[in-house]
């Protein structure tokens, strides 16, 4: 009998072993393969690469964080320091099987921890090949429950041409989406003509391209992060959202969604209620005759409705009045867990915050549209 999905949980995570990519790298990378190490000092940092190492423990940068913390922000703080005192669901999907049944939730589509600084590595071979690492040691993480894990490929955008390689490998292997950072990739923004082979691939092949923030690679910085560095919270606050606007304009006022309108583009882990207000500014600057030469043709909103969609998380209070603005069916949630930023039932949340007529579309429409699951 065939799963059905009611509560779909759009943007969660995994917790990677911290010797994965030398378990599933290569021969011939695994030397320099990213891993989790502690330094002389005691701190736990993750070692992408040479020169980039990232801290992994509870403390970061003065704030109390960690990958696996989720209930930190209500001030249940985890039992250790360490990255792999996290929460044991992130590691092992056995032990997510409970956290998921605790909450209603039927599906969960997972996002890197680790695995979103690995396509920063500054070597495009050796990136890619983390890159594929990972979605290999992904697909045997949900294979355990294939109707209730699905995985989110990381893309190699080091260049067009491994990108499309492997989307056409992981959609074989049954995924239906892959991860991106918003931020250009060796000078290309996401708009670069260049890249219009990873938008065609993935439209023939129905994949999906979720647009994830991640911290930047080394020699660049986010959007913002020259003003906010100083303090974590604020540069986190403003950096997601800022880089999540400018991926938004890459996709609709760039015209990539307009030359691939069987593209589906989806914004996480940014909230979403700003989206209903640039939507309208987008459309605003595409009526104006004497400013649009965009050469869209197509209105931005109609773009938005038809293929693209926006992550919200259960405690935005806006999102009962902008859903009829950015779609009901283009609506999902986030529980953002094992992350320490995560939430403790969000579904629940959702069901506090929304009246039955919207619980049921924003509780699974948008993300089986999104991520092809009947």
């Amino acid at each position: 009998m065939a799963r059905s999905y009611g509560v779909v949980d759009s943007d969660a995570h995994v917790l990677e072993p911290g010797d994965l990519w030398r378990q599933y790298m290569e021969q011939k990378f695994r030397d320099r393969a990213p891993v989790v190490t502690t330094l002389e000092d005691g701190k736990e940092v993750f070692r992408v690469e040479a020169g980039y190492e990232v801290p992994v423990g509870t403390v970061f940068e003065g704030t109390k964080v960690s990958f696996g913390g989720v209930g930190m922000r209500d001030g249940k703080m985890p039992k250790g320091n360490s990255y792999f005192d996290g929460r044991p669901g992130g590691f092992d999907p056995h032990k997510r099987m409970p956290d998921m049944d605790a909450e209603g939730i039927d599906a969960a589509f997972l996002y890197p921890s680790l695995g979103l600084l690995v396509g920063a590595i500054g070597d495009a071979e050796a990136a890619t090949a983390a890159c594929v690492a990972y979605n290999r040691w992904l697909a045997d993480y949900c294979d355990k429950y294939p109707d209730r894990l699905f995985g989110i490929a990381i893309i190699p955008m080091q260049s067009p041409q491994v990108a499309v390689a492997e989307i056409r490998r992981v959609r074989v292997a049954g995924f239906r989406a892959g991860y991106i950072r918003p931020q250009p990739y060796y000078g290309r923004p996401l708009h670069h003509p260049d890249n219009d082979a990873i938008w065609q691939a993935a439209e023939e092949l129905d994949f999906a391209i979720a647009i994830h923030a991640a911290a930047a690679p080394v020699g660049s910085s986010l959007l913002g992060q020259d003003r906010f560095a100083a303090n974590y919270c604020t540069m986190h606050c403003a950096t997601h959202t800022i880089e999540m606007m400018a991926a938004a304009t890459s996709f609709i006022m760039c015209r990539i969604c307009d030359r691939f309108p069987a593209l589906r583009v989806g914004f996480m882990e940014a909230g979403g209620g700003w989206m209903a207000g640039y939507i309208e500014r987008m459309d605003r600057h595409f009526d104006d005759v004497s400013m649009n030469n965009t050469g869209l043709t197509t209105r931005p909103s109609e773009i938005f409705h038809r293929q693209c969609f926006i992550s919200f998380e259960p405690v935005e209070r806006s999102l009962p009045l902008l859903a009829d603005i950015v779609g009901r069916s283009n609506i999902l949630w986030a529980s953002d867990y094992p992350h320490s930023d995560g939430f403790v039932d969000a579904p629940g949340m959702l069901r506090k915050l929304l009246q039955p007529d919207l619980l049921k579309d924003v509780m699974a429409a948008g993300a089986k549209r999104f991520y092809g699951l009947s």
